[in-house]
C-alpha cells in the first residue's frame, strides 16, 4: 500500500526544469501552507509548513513552462523518502511528494488550460489545440433546430 498526500499553497521560488543523468525531465519545487489560526487579538499567520514537491517527465515540463513563483497549486502525489550523502559523508533524508498532479487552485484565482505537446511527442499541427471562440449563452433555452430538421433525423433513426 503507497501513500498519498495533496498539498495546497503558493509556490515558494523560481522552478527549474533539469534533467537526470537518464535524461528524464524533473523539477523539484516547494510549496508553502500557511494556517490563519485565531488569537486574542483576532487572527494571524500561523507557522509555514512547506513540502518539497517533485515530478517527472511530461509533468514536470508542463510546470516548468506554466507555474511561477508565489502561484496557489495543488498537488497530488505518493509520499516518498530521498535518502543522500552530502560531501562530508553525512547521511540525509527527507520526505517529499512525488506528484501524480499539479494544477493551480481556482479558489484563488482563474486559470485557461492550454494543452500542450512535449519535446517527447512527435511533431504536429498545433493549431488544432486552439480552442474555439467561446460564445454567450443564449437567454432562453430555444431549440436550435427547426422542427423540420428534427422530423428528418427522427425518419432516418426509425429506417
Amino acid at each position: 500500500m503507497e501513500s498519498t498526500m495533496i498539498v495546497n499553497g503558493f509556490v515558494g521560488h523560481s522552478i527549474e526544469l533539469r534533467y537526470t543523468k537518464t535524461g528524464v525531465p524533473t523539477v523539484a519545487f516547494r510549496v508553502g501552507t500557511t494556517p490563519r489560526v485565531k488569537t486574542d487579538n483576532g487572527w494571524a499567520d500561523g507557522t509555514t509548513t512547506w513540502t518539497t514537491v517533485v515530478c517527472y517527465r511530461g509533468l514536470a515540463e508542463h510546470v516548468a513552462n506554466c507555474v511561477r513563483k508565489g502561484d496557489p497549486v495543488i498537488a497530488h502525489g505518493k509520499v516518498r523518502t530521498q535518502a543522500w550523502n552530502d560531501a562530508d559523508g553525512v547521511a540525509h533524508e527527507r520526505v517529499v511528494l512525488e506528484a501524480g498532479s499539479v494544477g493551480y487552485d481556482l479558489s484563488r484565482g482563474a486559470a485557461e488550460f492550454t494543452r500542450g505537446v512535449l519535446r517527447s511527442d512527435p511533431p504536429q499541427d498545433t493549431s488544432t489545440y486552439a480552442r474555439p471562440p467561446q460564445e454567450e449563452a443564449p437567454d432562453t433555452c430555444e431549440d436550435e433546430f427547426e422542427d423540420t430538421e428534427l422530423d428528418e433525423a427522427e425518419e432516418l433513426v426509425a429506417a
